[in-house]
């Protein structure tokens, strides 16, 4: 379980968040939308350690750390998708998710990784991660080595990002398989009409607190209802 308290954050003498307070069970996939700037990024950034908050304190699993690393949270059981995936020249596909394992793994294994996020595996297994590959495909190779980690919390940060409706469309068949075989907690940050009805839990942030939160059931029409920012920024692939 992860949990924030009062989380602060500010900018630029900007506040950023303001005082949020969230609890995160075991086992769910959880959306967090809402308006651009809202602070979504921000504060999947501090959960994971890319920021530190102002106050409050970050709880997992009975633990505060608010004051460790990336790599211990990583090590505790927190994994990322950045929105844009990095490239790494001279890295392999395979080797990327080996690394993100961090254990010895086989090509094989790698390749039904690959596999489970729509990738033909004996084309990108020994590919470079670089400028060769689409949008699209970076997207999903990220997701296999966030896969890979088999990490106990997940966050997902604006995966729709920069990809056309082809490869949107493609990811939302790898979210909907994640779901169905939930192993650990997910959180995505999205605007996505298609993410948040796939969702057990929507959040809704809007300047910097949290407006809503509760079963999709209850949220999605709300949240959708009156807003125009759900529609899919489609980019070239």
């Amino acid at each position: 379980m992860l949990e924030l308290k009062n989380i602060c954050f500010s900018r630029d003498n900007k506040k950023i968040l303001d005082n949020i307070n969230l609890i995160l069970e075991n086992n769910k996939f959880i959306s967090i939308t809402g308006p651009n700037g809202s602070g979504k990024s921000t504060l999947a950034k501090i959960i994971i350690g890319i920021e530190k908050p102002d106050s409050g304190e970050i709880i997992f699993n009975g633990k505060d750390i608010t004051n460790m690393s990336i790599s211990e949270r990583a090590n505790l059981g927190l994994g990322y998708a950045f929105q844009t995936p990095v490239k790494f020249k001279g890295i392999t596909v395979f080797d990327m998710i080996k690394l993100s394992a961090k254990k010895d793994m086989t090509k094989l294994e790698a390749c039904d990784i690959l596999s489970s996020v729509g990738l033909c595996a004996r084309e990108y297994v020994d590919r470079e991660v670089n400028d060769s590959l689409s949008g699209g495909e970076l997207k999903r190779i990220e997701i296999a080595s966030v896969v890979s980690k088999e990490s106990e919390f997940t966050i997902f940060d604006e995966p729709e990002a920069g990809i056309d409706l082809w490869s949107f469309n493609s990811l939302i068949n790898v979210f909907e398989k994640m779901r169905e075989k939930l192993n650990g907690t997910i959180l995505i940050i999205s605007h996505q009409e298609k993410i948040l009805n796939i969702s057990d839990e929507i959040i809704l942030l809007s300047s910097g607190t949290i407006k809503e939160h509760g079963r999709k059931e209850e949220l999605f029409d709300k949240v959708t209802k009156h807003s125009s920012c759900y529609k899919l920024q489609g980019g070239k692939d």
